[in-house]
């Protein structure tokens, strides 16, 4: 998988390609982690690239959505492929994370 990490004035881009799964959700967590430890506030997940998502992708999101919530964080998901929106839905996750269409939704959701 390939992440591309990108600055938006206060967010942080996380575009990521290829399947999130147990063997890359470390690298994806340790770069969050990263961002949110140096005192980003707002973090865009654009799936556009994403082809796969497992339960370890999903626990990734869940750790960075509670880590934001001590500094009044937010984390926003767009792009999201249907089969992959239809794993957050059956995990429940589009009920507490923010899913929108596109990129520049998600940066206005983050304003």
């Amino acid at each position: 998988m390939d992440i591309i990490e990108e600055k938006n004035n206060d967010i942080a881009v996380f575009k990521l390609n290829g399947s999130l799964d147990s063997n890359t959700s470390p690298a994806f967590e340790e770069k969050v982690v990263a961002a949110i430890t140096d005192g980003v506030a707002k973090i865009i997940v654009d799936f556009a690239g994403l082809d796969y998502i497992s339960s370890a992708g999903l626990r990734v999101l869940n750790l960075a959505s509670v880590k934001l919530k001590p500094a009044n964080g937010n984390l926003v998901l767009c792009a999201l492929q249907d089969y992959v929106r239809e794993v957050f839905e059956i995990a429940g996750f589009d009920q507490f994370l923010p899913i929108v269409s596109s990129m520049d939704e998600a940066v206005i959701k983050l304003s």
